[in-house]
């Protein structure tokens, strides 16, 4: 498959899922860009993994998925893999008793025989050279990878999805029990892939979005409650009152950003959202 490197935006129109009966995602309709590190948040069961399902083909869903001209709705999981599109879980998913070179290696060339994605080679690839550098692991390359730290193992798995040329990367709670500095290092990074690349996170962390986001995206119900930069989506009172459960004009401590007048309270942020 030869990747079409135009600038490619996910285009969601009317998105409905449901499980029995019951609207999982009830009409939602987004559009993010190459450049636009859009972050996607809301409470429990608010829709956010199941649109992410959808998207990737897990689950069946009616309306409209685009990405790069192609809709994506009714296509198998391993078809709209092959658009480009790539998604990362909670926990990652990494091959433990390989090296960090041998899990970027059978990422790029999945379609080898395996003998020959196990050998040794004689040079690296330049693809996984350059996916070394840009998540940093290029110090632990010869390293099995279930020795690295719970962060490093989130960035391979980023990394196995650049090597294979993915332009939508869909990532679920990427910093999820990640140390602080691991987390200022996975903002940093998702600020470099997504210049020139669609990303869209599921996120909970709200000092890791105030620092990183580009736009937000808050889903209440199955339905997008609002959308904008972090000072917009703070400020809008059905925020306050739904998301939250706080009352209107009340300004909530998890999406405390830098405001005139406003004074974030971190002690507070972490239980109020789900991924």
């Amino acid at each position: 498959m030869t990747t079409d490197h135009r600038l490619q935006s996910l285009e969601i129109t009317d998105l409905r899922v449901s499980f029995d009966g019951f609207r999982a995602v009830d009409g939602v309709s987004l559009r993010v860009g190459p450049g636009d590190l859009r972050f996607l948040i809301g409470p429990n069961g608010a829709g956010k993994t199941t649109l992410v399902d959808a998207v990737t083909g897990l689950v069946r869903a009616a309306g409209s998925v685009r990405f790069g001209g192609n809709e994506l709705l009714g296509r198998p999981v391993h078809r709209i893999a092959r658009l480009g599109i790539g998604r990362t879980f909670q926990t990652a998913t990494v091959f433990e008793n390989l090296t960090v070179l041998q899990n970027l290696d059978i990422a790029a060339g999945a379609r080898r025989p395996l003998h020959t994605l196990l050998r040794r080679r004689r040079a690296v690839p330049e693809e996984v050279d350059r996916a070394l550098e840009t998540i940093g692991l290029t110090a632990d390359r010869d390293r099995p990878a279930g020795t690295l730290a719970h962060g490093r193992k989130q960035w391979l798995e980023i990394g196995m999805l650049l090597v294979q040329d993915v332009q939508l990367l869909l990532l679920d709670e990427p910093v999820a029990g990640m140390s602080h500095e691991e987390r200022e290092a996975t903002g940093d990074l998702l600020r470099r892939i997504g210049g020139d690349r669609t990303v869209v996170v599921i996120e909970h962390d709200m000092d890791f979005l105030r620092a990183f986001a580009s736009s937000v995206t808050v889903l209440h119900a199955g339905r997008v409650l609002s959308e904008g930069t972090v000072a917009k989506v703070q400020a809008d009172p059905r925020v306050q009152e739904v998301y939250l459960g706080q009352p209107p004009g009340t300004v909530p401590d998890t999406l405390a950003a830098a405001t005139p007048g406003v004074t974030p309270r971190a002690a507070t942020a972490a239980g109020a959202a789900e991924a």
